[in-house]
């Protein structure tokens, strides 16, 4: 009974805490993440195959015309998108599979896979998001006004998702995507075969 073959879309605005869920998520449930591709410029941190698929322009529009991603999008003048065999060679390995996509992302996927599951990360206020974007270092007041304004618009989007989970404090949000993953295994539907084996006397392992 350990397959495990739900597909969990986990979409948020920055700074709701949604990278470190995924990384629990992957440590304490082995949940398998799917890499995307992408043609932007691979980082000095990054590993290819590991982080993303990093291919040029032409590569992945040709995916594009092949049909092959389950969702794409140009984001500041560079590529994303998730393959269809990519979810298909994580889901074969029956241990769950996350995809991290924004909402556009999320509904592409969801007309592609209707099976797979979605849920939407929050903070619980946009000046606590605000709060935590501002304690990254990172963010000019220019940028950290585009962030949160890219934010609220993504936001607007919440109620096309499965589940919501408001990342107030870390441990209770785990613990709410957790309890999400782990219910959703349980499904009668993905239960069935499961069940009709126990019924024949087989052992079930």
């Amino acid at each position: 009974m350990k397959s495990n073959d739900l597909i969990l879309i986990v979409s948020a605005p920055s700074g709701a805490g949604k990278t470190t869920l995924i990384e629990r998520l992957r440590k304490e449930l082995r949940m398998r993440f799917v890499v995307s591709h992408t043609t932007r410029a691979q980082r000095a941190t990054e590993a290819n195959g590991s982080d993303y698929h990093f291919v040029d322009d032409s590569t992945f529009k040709t995916m594009v015309m092949k049909d092959e991603f389950a969702e794409w999008a140009r984001v500041h003048g560079s590529f994303y998108g998730t393959s269809l065999a990519e979810i298909a060679y994580v889901s074969h390995m029956h241990t769950g599979t996350i995809l991290d996509v924004d909402w556009q992302g999320a509904r592409q996927i969801k007309a592609r896979i209707p099976d797979a599951v979605s849920v939407f990360v929050v903070p619980p206020s946009m000046r606590e998001l605000e709060r935590r974007l501002t304690a990254r270092g990172t963010e000019t007041s220019e940028s950290l006004k585009t962030r949160i304004g890219a934010a609220a618009e993504e936001m607007k989007h919440y109620a096309m998702y499965d589940y919501v989970v408001v990342n107030e404090n870390l441990g209770e949000a785990y613990e709410a995507l957790s309890s999400i993953a782990v219910a959703e295994t349980c499904r009668t539907r993905k239960r069935s075969q499961a069940c009709e084996s126990i019924i024949r006397g087989d052992e079930i392992k």
